[in-house]
C-alpha cells in the first residue's frame, strides 16, 4: 500500500510492546522531519521531569490559571501558533504549538538544562534513539528529526514503559478535561476533541487519521510533514510511518485504510 503513496520517500514499521518489529517498509534508518510527532517526545520528557520532581503537573505554567497539565493537554488557552491567550484555561481544546514552546521553556527553567539537551538526556539516550534530535533552539512542538528505527523504540516504550512508572503513562493516555470541543488540525471541529498528556486520544472522533477499526483507546500523533505514530492498546501494537510530503488530501485518503490493513494483519 505504501508503494502507492504519492510521496518521494516513506518508511514504516509495526512494533509490539517487547520491541519486536513485526513488519517494516522502506528506508527505516532515514531521518525525516517529524513536525508535530515531536510533541509526544517532548511530553515524555515533561513526564520524566515530573517523576524526577523537577515539576508538578498542576503547578502554574503558561497563562494565568494554566498549569503544566493544561499545556500538555492543549487546554491552556494559548493560541495555535502565537503566544497570545485566546481562551480561559480549561474551557476549550485549543491545539497550541505555542503551548508546547512555553512548556519547553518551563522545563528548561525548572531543570537548568536547555530543553533540547534535557530531551536528549531524558528520552533519546536512554532509549538508544541515536538518530533523533531536537536542534538547539528548535521548537518542542514541531522541530524534531528522527527515523522509523528510533521511533519504534519510543513506540515500544509507550506500550511497556521503562523510563516512567506505568501509572504515569496510563495517566498520559487518559483524557484530560473530558468533553471539551475543539478543532483537530486537518480534520475540523470535533465535539469531544479528547486529548491526554501530549498525545491525542482517538475515542469516537470522525473523521480521523487512524482507521475505522482502530480502538477508541488508540492514542498518538500525526505531523504536518507527513508523519504519524499510533499505539492501539487493544491490538497490542504500535505503528510508525514517516514520509517527506506534507500532510494533505493524499494522507487523508491513504492513512486510514493503511491502518485498517495493519490491524487486520495483526488480528489474522
Amino acid at each position: 500500500m505504501i508503494e502507492n503513496w504519492p510521496v518521494p520517500h516513506a518508511a514504516a514499521a509495526v512494533v509490539r510492546a517487547d520491541g519486536t518489529v513485526v513488519g517494516s517498509y522502506g528506508p527505516t534508518a532515514r531521518r525525516f522531519p517529524l513536525a508535530s510527532v515531536t510533541k509526544p517526545l517532548a511530553a515524555y520528557a515533561a513526564l520524566v521531569a515530573y517523576e524526577e520532581g523537577a515539576v508538578e503537573l498542576d503547578e502554574p505554567a503558561g497563562p494565568e490559571g494554566s498549569t503544566v497539565r493544561h499545556l500538555l493537554a492543549h487546554t491552556s488557552g494559548l493560541a495555535f501558533d502565537e503566544h497570545r491567550v485566546a481562551n480561559a484555561p480549561g474551557t476549550r481544546r485549543l491545539y497550541s504549538n505555542a503551548g508546547f514552546e512555553v512548556l519547553g521553556d518551563h522545563i528548561a527553567k525548572a531543570t537548568g538544562i536547555a530543553f533540547p539537551d534535557y530531551l536528549r538526556e531524558a528520552v533519546f539516550e536512554p532509549l538508544g534513539m541515536a538518530e533523533t534530535s531536537l536542534p538547539e533552539g528548535g521548537s518542542p512542538a514541531r522541530d524534531g528529526i528522527s527515523t522509523v528505527d528510533d521511533l519504534t523504540r519510543f513506540a515500544a516504550e509507550l506500550q511497556a514503559p521503562r523510563l516512567l512508572d506505568a501509572r504515569t503513562v496510563l495517566e498520559a493516555m487518559t483524557v484530560v478535561h473530558p468533553g471539551l470541543s475543539g478543532v483537530l488540525p486537518g480534520y475540523g471541529f470535533q465535539k469531544s476533541n479528547d486529548w491526554g498528556l501530549g498525545v491525542e486520544i482517538r475515542d469516537a472522533k470522525s473523521p480521523h487519521w487512524t482507521g475505522a477499526s482502530s480502538s477508541p483507546r488508540t492514542f498518538g500523533h500525526f505531523g504536518q510533514s507527513g508523519t504519524f505514530l499510533w499505539v492501539d492498546p487493544d491490538a497490542g501494537a504500535a505503528c510508525v510511518a514517516l514520509a517527506d510530503r506534507d500532510f494533505g488530501p493524499w494522507a487523508v485518503a491513504a492513512w486510514p485504510p493503511f491502518t485498517d490493513a495493519v490491524l487486520a494483519e495483526l488480528s489474522a
